[in-house]
């Protein structure tokens, strides 16, 4: 092997290690795509937990102000810019993203959104209906369209299948973002001061608020769930675990009273999560 095949190799095993160690259900997803296609998807996520990280994390932990922080997601950004452009990075997460932007095709017109919604939590803590459409674009639509890059290497869909490919990707990403922005309720405002709904007050936070935001979460699942069957299978079961884990997760917020949001975290247990899993696996065998 030679030494940049090695470096890129230790690279893709450095972002596989940080995103493993931070979400158990994305390692469970990520379990379920084909090889060359997982490893993209880590390469993707592990330089979005490094950001997330800067902007509300051990960054934060670690005694830096907003002034600081956002030096350092200015700094990462540009580094990433670097790497997509020139092909290496000294820091091994953004090298092995680079790796992944290269091979396919993904540049500023993601990562520039992206950025720039990161930049936002240090800055905003209130969102209007135009300001938090546009975070959530950058923050987590943007990341569905970079990972369906990686689902489409060496495919051919018609531009028919591509627009829905994209619309539904956008959606899933809409859809992740939007529970979490409601699992986390309590601890964004509470711990980061963010109230991420437009409209929504945590400390008034109601019933119909609640069944509100989880129909629009809901309309997302259906439009993403329409694209699952014409995925790749290379990616189709694990995008098919991703959407049952947040539906899943849409079903017990829903079943949960609006007040207890305000102070709770709703989670997936593991032998729910396994159960999923199962029937995905099994479902898709059955189709085989």
């Amino acid at each position: 092997m030679s030494r940049r095949g090695l470096y890129d190799r230790v690279a893709e095993e450095t972002a596989s290690v940080v995103i493993r160690r931070y979400s158990t259900s994305f390692g469970l997803a990520a379990r379920l795509l084909g090889a060359g296609v997982r490893q993209h998807v880590e390469n993707i996520y592990a330089l979005v937990r490094v950001a997330d990280e800067i902007v509300d994390g051990a960054a934060v932990e670690s005694g830096l102000d907003s002034v600081g922080a956002a030096r350092q997601l200015n700094e990462l950004e540009r580094e990433t810019d670097s790497a997509v452009a020139e092909g290496f990075s000294s820091n091994l997460v953004v090298h092995a993203f680079a790796l992944t932007a290269r091979e396919t095709g993904f540049g500023t017109e993601y990562t520039a959104p992206f950025f720039e919604s990161m930049r936002t939590d240090l800055t905003a803590t209130e969102h209007d209906a135009e300001s938090f459409d546009r975070y959530v674009y950058g923050s987590a639509e943007v990341v569905g369209l970079m990972c369906l890059r990686a689902f489409l290497v060496g495919e051919s869909p018609t531009d028919e299948q591509n627009e829905r490919f994209v619309r539904g990707a956008r959606a899933l990403g809409a859809a992740f973002q939007k529970v979490n922005f409601l699992r986390d309720l309590a601890a964004d405002f509470e711990t980061l001061g963010r109230s991420y709904f437009p409209g929504v007050s945590v400390d008034s936070f109601t019933e119909e608020d609640k069944i509100r935001l989880l129909d629009d979460i809901d309309n997302d699942l259906r439009v993403s769930a329409a694209i699952i069957p014409e995925l790749p299978a290379s990616s189709r079961k694990a995008v098919a675990l991703a959407q049952g884990l947040f539906a899943e997760l849409s079903v017990r917020l829903r079943a949960t009273p609006a007040e207890r949001l305000r102070t709770t975290r709703i989670r997936v247990p593991n032998p729910v999560k396994l159960r999923i899993a199962t029937g995905v696996v099994l479902g898709a065998r059955a189709k085989a």
